[in-house]
């Protein structure tokens, strides 16, 4: 029986040396040569807040002197702002949405013949360890690593077998940030507080208190690094240090802006596989290439001398498969926690371009967990205050702009969208572009909506079940939601049309953008949102049903409220329908508190994560109605 490295290609493999790319041959019996041991300390939910990356506050001397020693790159990005949607991009060297699985903890299944990066460095010979965080949104197929747990280590290893073993650091976690009562280290005074956020006493404890937390994690890693250097190893091993994605604070983690996505990564290469270095690798160096969780995967195999498979969207940057640099990096956001959400974006190093296709979601929509920070609980409370300034604001904005972009040189801070401004038309131009032709080049599964890829896929993997256009007419779709979010009001006919459309996914965008538009093209679609309401897909009738409820007559609110009220106890296995009617449910406001008793008996969704997120959407409905029924 072939192995699934076999199956995909995998070969011993010796290099002919070429000016550009390297051209590899397939040998059959080629000798085993030495390989690299392969060491990834990886932390969570901290940016580029180190000193090695300029920052005069912050505590960092272990991986400071990493990055003295090896080489660090200034634009490395986590593709996703939130953990378990980062990590599925970086174990498979795929964008998440190209599987299905952006969704925080989404558990979809696993393409049939493309397995995890892990496991095929175990098949090639590699003793694979993941200490111990795995948090993919993917179910796994088969063994993945040859131990994961907190007690696996390369020291476990057969003897002379090369290693590759992740170490994840938990000090620098949001839930750390928040930890109360902490003594501070980092003086709050001397912290720089981002235009985005309010200046106050909390902000600054939270942000000091997150410097403390980093110096933890830089801790963490000293000590991994010296279990390195006392088992005489420290020259055979190639070391990789990096966050899982940006700051855990509000309008970074969880939002998809350079602030939520840009990451420290730095890597070390002994003497000895210098020759498997980026290009422009030098000690103490400092690399401009841009890099992306999406690229380490395909790094990983080609450092071990295998090239990585056609399936991997990621580019690998050191090692004989290196390429040349990119262009652009990309990331993403999706549902994240209880709430939905879709947006892309794309940097060129310089310039961030975000793309809203729901516009009339805020960005800061009522995560609980996000709100457990005391820095969302002042800011939400000077923002309704009227305390806060339009760099501050914009967070809490509805709706949100449906394109915007940020020079990252003269606007750190990503507070003033140049979208509409003549001078940069042409990168708008140019960003616009890279998002749409990343995300056909991908097909990516997001334009559907959660519980619509479900309902199309059963137990087979999205990735496999929507490959053709028959199951996913992927143009169609992509462009009725483009057309959707825009917001031109122009559109309305198109809309019409589109809930007419023989696919689903089409007509769902349909309802969308009546509900993005308001009361105007509610009206003018008034019959076909109507129909809507007895769509086979679930997806559009909680759309059209949010949209009568909020601008039709009376009748048109009573009927869609019975809509919601059907969708809200959907016997799905997942729960997704359920989840995506209590969104509209809680964000109707007063206009759905005649469904107060009703979501107040509402049995719980069957699996357990799914239904602490349905209970989430309960208690702050139900909170909500309390606070506004108090005289």
């Amino acid at each position: 029986m072939r192995t699934v490295g076999q199956r995909i290609g995998f070969s011993l493999i010796v290099f002919m040396a070429c000016e550009c790319l390297p051209f590899p041959v397939v040998v059959a019996d080629a000798p085993l040569q030495p390989r690299p041991n392969i060491l990834w300390i990886t932390s969570e939910d901290h940016g580029q807040q180190m000193g090695c990356y300029g920052d005069p506050l912050a505590r960092t001397p272990n991986v400071d002197a990493l990055a003295t020693r090896g080489m660090l790159f200034r634009h490395a990005w986590s593709n996703a702002p939130v953990c378990a949607a980062s990590r599925t991009t970086l174990i498979t060297g795929m964008l998440a949405p190209s599987l299905g699985a952006e969704h925080m903890r989404s558990k979809v299944a696993m393409p049939a013949e493309i397995p995890m990066c892990p496991r095929l460095m175990s098949e090639a010979g590699y003793y694979c360890t993941n200490n111990s965080k795995e948090d993919y949104n993917l179910t796994q197929s088969g063994q993945v690593w040859d131990a994961s747990s907190e007690k696996a280590h390369w020291r476990n290893r057969p003897r002379s077998q090369p290693f590759f073993s992740v170490f994840n650091i938990k000090d620098s976690h949001e839930s750390k940030v928040i930890k109360r009562p902490h003594a501070l280290i980092t003086n709050p005074a001397a912290i720089r507080v981002p235009a985005y956020h309010p200046d106050t006493p909390e902000v600054r404890h939270d942000w000091a208190q997150y410097y403390d937390q980093v110096s933890v994690a830089d801790a963490g890693a000293g000590e991994r690094l010296k279990e390195l250097e006392a088992a005489g190893l420290a020259g055979d091993t190639i070391i990789f240090y990096f966050a899982d994605h940006g700051a855990g604070m509000p309008r970074s983690k969880r939002w998809p802006s350079d602030s939520g996505l840009r990451v420290p990564m730095v890597v070390f290469f002994p003497e000895q596989w210098r020759h498997l270095a980026p290009k422009e690798y030098a000690p103490g160096a400092k690399s401009d290439r841009l890099v992306s969780f999406v690229d380490l995967a395909p790094t990983l195999l080609s450092l071990a001398g295998l090239q990585p498979p056609a399936t991997m969207q990621g580019h690998a940057f050191a090692g004989p498969f290196q390429v040349r640099p990119q262009p652009f990096l990309y990331g993403f956001r999706g549902r994240m926690d209880e709430r939905s959400d879709l947006v892309r974006c794309v940097t060129d190093g310089q310039f961030v371009y975000l793309r809203n296709f729901m516009p009339h979601r805020s960005q800061a929509q009522h995560v609980q967990t996000q709100f457990r920070t005391p820095t969302t609980r002042v800011w939400r409370r000077q923002f309704d205050e009227g305390l806060t300034d339009d760099a501050q604001s914009i967070f809490w904005r509805e709706p949100k702009a449906p394109e915007e972009l940020y020079d990252l040189r003269a606007d750190p801070d990503e507070t003033r969208n140049l979208v509409g401004v003549a001078a940069h038309r042409d990168v708008l131009d140019k960003l616009r572009l890279a998002q749409q032709s990343c995300a056909a080049r991908i097909r990516d599964l997001g334009f559907l909506a959660e519980a619509e890829v479900e309902a199309r896929c059963g137990d087979e993997s999205p990735y496999d079940a929507l490959a053709t256009d028959a199951a996913y007419p992927f143009q169609r779709v992509y462009a009725a939601a483009d057309v959707a979010s825009l917001m031109q009001p122009e559109a309305v006919p198109q809309l019409r049309k589109y809930l007419h459309d023989s696919d689903s996914g089409v007509r769902y965008w349909g309802a969308m953008g009546a509900l993005m538009r308001g009361r105007p093209a509610a009206h003018a679609m008034q019959g076909e949102l109507r129909s809507s309401l007895l769509d086979p897909s679930d997806s559009v009738r909680i759309a059209a049903a949010e949209t009568l409820v909020r601008y039709g007559d009376a009748t048109d609110q009573s009927a869609g409220l019975a809509a919601l009220k059907e969708c809200a106890v959907a016997a799905t296995p997942s729960g997704s329908v359920r989840i995506a009617a209590m969104n509209a449910i809680d964000a109707l406001g007063a206009k759905g508190w005649p469904l107060v008793e009703f979501v107040r008996e509402m049995p719980a969704a069957p699996n357990s994560l799914r239904s602490d997120y349905l209970e989430r959407l309960r208690k702050h409905f139900l909170d909500n109605h309390q606070s506004n029924e108090e005289p």
